[in-house]
């Protein structure tokens, strides 16, 4: 099966207990992990489950019916998931995965806008993620081992260095720097194809 960060998730919660997958996407939420998978959609849970039930890394155990609720199936992980995501770790700390990120489309493309509105368009960003940072900050329950925080540690660490980048290329366009028109633009694609 290949990885994906939702069935690394949802196996590391199953090492923990078995639980039903409403569950699943309630303590997704609890811990703030909805910031690095998406489980907006409840099926996304479902149709990962599905996909480590038909690879035999996880097991449906009973079923439970609690009265006016719908009938629900907890889960469990087995030896061959525990160990499967144990070597998917191994695999992912090590080697950076090949992602694509929005922004450097949206920087590949600045020539399609002017200087002024790139100028504002990252001052909006910088200040968006600086509010992202101090949600993250404030969400983490005073005492908590930093093991358990250390993905938010290191997204404000990102986002830290994405802020203070934006602002500096800001700063750039705004003392001409870094700037563009559009007889530039010719010369550059005549110069270079």
């Amino acid at each position: 099966m290949k990885r994906s960060p939702l069935a690394m998730v949802l196996l590391a919660l199953l090492v923990e207990a078995p639980m039903h997958p409403y569950r699943m996407q309630q303590v997704i939420k609890e811990r703030g992990q909805d910031q690095l998978v998406n489980v907006a959609q409840r099926n996304s849970v479902y149709q990962t489950l599905e996909r480590l039930v038909r690879e035999k890394l996880v097991r449906p155990g009973e079923t439970t019916r609690e009265p006016g609720r719908p009938e629900r199936t907890v889960y469990e992980v087995t030896d061959e998931g525990t160990a499967t995501l144990r070597r998917w770790l191994l695999e992912m700390l090590p080697e950076p995965a090949r992602e694509f990120p929005e922004l450097p489309v949206a920087l590949a493309l600045l020539p399609m806008l002017t200087p002024a509105e790139t100028r504002e368009l990252l001052l909006r960003r910088a200040t968006a993620q600086e509010e992202r940072v101090a949600a993250i900050a404030a969400q983490a329950p005073p005492g908590l081992p930093r093991i358990f925080l250390i993905e938010d540690e290191y997204r404000m660490a990102a986002l830290r260095a994405e802020i203070t980048w934006l602002r500096a290329a800001a700063d750039d366009l705004h003392d001409g720097t870094l700037h563009w028109d559009r007889a530039l633009i010719e010369e550059t694609l005549a110069r270079f194809g």
